[in-house]
């Protein structure tokens, strides 16, 4: 049963991502028609990936500058968190091993997808795809960072899985994608 109409589509912004406002029928589960309006911001879809080495019991994880956090409390602006980056029209794999490359200097192979998730589906349409790859020094072929051109400025960190589980609960890492791939990584036992 189809129970959502659109009416209108409104391009509120289209400066760095896309605000739309959209105004629709909805036919609520009590049988009742209403016209509502929200407003949606479209970056498009991403995917985000823990490393983790079982041998060194460590994670691979960024820390970089997040506006929107700054502007909501977070007294540096930096988070602590997982790679991640916008698909860009690629598949969700190939996405996340450049993504990877770009931002830890590490060029990985094979990775497991995990599961997809709507991070903030009151107002953004971005759905993340979540991966886990295991990695080696080896692997590692320059510093990472990120993009200049992007005015990317990441640091990379190696942490003990222990040391980054304890971030959470203490606060040094807030970031929704991470904590769900740390307790993930927890859960199955990827760091035993």
């Amino acid at each position: 049963m189809k129970n959502i109409n659109i009416l209108d589509t409104q391009i509120l912004s289209d400066n760095w991502y896309t605000l739309k406002k959209v105004s629709f029928e909805m036919i609520g589960i009590d049988g009742v028609k209403s016209v509502l309006e929200r407003e949606a911001y479209d970056r498009g879809n991403g995917a985000t990936i823990l490393l983790y080495n079982k041998e060194y019991g460590t994670v691979v994880l960024t820390r970089q500058f997040r506006m929107p956090t700054f502007i909501n409390g977070n007294e540096t602006g930096y988070l602590i968190e997982c790679c991640a980056g916008l698909l860009d029209q690629d598949n969700a794999e190939d996405c996340i091993r450049r993504e990877t490359e770009e931002e830890t200097g590490f060029r990985i192979g094979q990775v497991e997808k995990v599961f997809e998730a709507y991070m903030s589906p009151g107002s953004v349409t971005e759905l993340l795809y979540f991966f886990v790859a295991a990695y080696s020094h080896d692997m590692k072929m320059h510093n990472g960072g990120g993009l200049q051109e992007e005015n990317e400025d990441i640091e990379v960190l190696e942490l003990p899985f222990e040391k980054s589980l304890e971030m959470i609960t203490s606060g040094e890492i807030k970031d929704g994608k991470t904590i769900m791939l740390l307790q993930y990584a927890r859960l199955k036992g990827l760091l035993l």
